[in-house]
């Protein structure tokens, strides 16, 4: 068993410059564990600020702590009772633990066998490192938050981002009605997507121009924008629809809205449900650029300028 891996760390909050890439100690595998040789890891704008220190009320980080969430790789050993999966495997998934420490920016990871699936075969392993964080908040926030149904309505806000292309994916698997928002530059590739309408996020009426399409209103806002789009948009649910959202806490929202905020969380169904969408050519989640670890500072200035089109994945 590998008992150094190199892995790009921080052994304080704060800017890209204390990202350090060198080789840390490989934790002893516990009982349920895996031993993973990773082959792509997700970069996502959460981890800029889990770096930044401004989730550390709820989420504990322990220094030296390695970023990194998504994660696709082969097993290489397994603890005791570990029996889901065997050496060779090849699988992928959402690796926040409950303290940030061990992440997947590094050459080696071990994770509980519980927060993995086999990855889809279908897709680069690549894509399928950028699959798990932004499929499984869209899967959660759409269905099991949202309860969306197939021929029921969503309007999805910021949809042409990482978590909302995903949005539009399901919602479309799933057999739902999909108005996209996003800057107008963008309205092809929600369409390519399957987006059945796409509206301007810079455009004020977009209540307005929703009840053109469904007059009633939408039954379910899925949020990946907040701000003055969700403002917007709010006029724009139909009476019993529901607001999901991944950004907004509940403020400043009416006090009688069906309103809950998701915070994405492992699950190895959710994951097989996925790999079978990607398998099957309904899933996609396109890769702007690939970055090594010693790479890893400039995958992060990329990533937080909130203007990436695709994913960004860093291969150790």
């Amino acid at each position: 068993m590998a008992n150094i891996t190199k892995a790009a760390y921080y052994e304080e909050f704060g800017s890209i410059e204390n990202i350090k890439v060198g080789n840390l100690p490989v934790p002893e595998l516990k009982e349920g564990e895996v031993l993973i040789r990773v082959k792509g890891a997700g970069i996502n704008p959460v981890d800029a600020a889990v770096r930044e220190g401004y989730l550390s009320a709820f989420i504990p980080v322990k220094f030296p702590a390695i970023s990194g969430w998504d994660v696709a790789g082969i097993v290489q050993d397994g603890g005791f009772s570990a029996r889901r999966f065997k050496p060779g495997d090849e699988v992928y998934g959402y690796a926040r633990r409950p303290v940030v420490q061990y992440g997947t920016f590094a050459e080696y990871l071990v994770i509980p066998e519980s927060y993995l699936a086999l990855r889809p075969q279908q897709v680069s392993w690549e894509e399928a490192a950028g699959i798990p964080l932004v499929g499984l908040t869209a899967y959660q926030s759409l269905f099991d938050a949202g309860n969306l149904q197939a021929g029921q309505s969503v309007l999805i806000l910021g949809a042409s981002g990482g978590v909302g292309s995903l949005g539009i994916q399901l919602a479309k698997a799933k057999g739902a009605n999909v108005i996209g928002v996003a800057s107008r530059k963008n309205h092809d590739h929600m369409r390519s997507l399957g987006a059945d309408y796409t509206l301007d996020y810079n455009n004020s009426q977009i209540t307005r121009e929703v009840k053109e399409i469904f007059p009633a209103g939408v039954d379910l806002i899925f949020d990946c924008a907040s701000g003055e789009t969700l403002q917007q948009s709010l006029p724009a649910l139909k009476a019993g629809g529901k607001l999901v959202s991944i950004l907004n806490q509940g403020e400043n929202l009416p006090a009688d809205i069906n309103f809950e905020y998701v915070f994405v969380e492992p699950n190895s169904s959710q994951l097989n449900y996925l790999r079978e969408l990607a398998d099957a050519g309904k899933l996609r989640v396109p890769v702007s650029k690939t970055f090594s670890l010693d790479e890893t500072p400039e995958a992060f200035r990329q990533i937080e300028t909130h203007h990436t089109t695709g994913k960004i994945i860093i291969k150790p």
